[in-house]
């Protein structure tokens, strides 16, 4: 299994991003997915998740009503769209594949599959 995330890049305080997460293989619609991001010097953190069919998401509250993730299972990916970004946003963005049930996506332990990463840095 791989997973693939692109999207990341500078962008100014305000502004909008969307990050992409391609699964490796057709499996993907079986699978529960999650966003993470580690900012430098700190721990990692839960982001948002979504269930395998789309329907049923659940985000940390410091995104909520900025943050929207989704999920196409044809093109076995999932999005996270970032609105209004600010500086405490600057992070590395991760995707990956849980191994829980939606009641249980927000800690990094029921996850099992990881993408390398892409980096959001937000400008002041």
């Amino acid at each position: 299994v791989q997973l693939q995330a692109s999207g990341g890049g500078l962008v100014q305080a305000g502004g909008s991003l969307r990050l992409s997460c391609v699964y490796s293989n057709r499996a993907f619609g079986n699978y529960n997915m999650g966003w993470f991001r580690q900012a430098l010097g700190k721990e990692r953190e839960f982001v948002a998740a979504i269930d395998w069919s789309g329907q049923r998401t659940i985000s940390a509250d410091s995104v909520k009503g900025r943050f929207t993730v989704n999920r196409v299972n044809a093109l076995n990916t999932v999005y996270l769209k970032m609105n209004n970004l600010n500086s405490d946003d600057t992070a590395l963005y991760s995707c990956a594949r849980a191994r829980a049930p939606f009641s249980d996506l927000t800690t990094s332990i029921q996850y099992d599959y990881w993408g390398q990463g892409t980096l959001v840095t937000v400008s002041s």
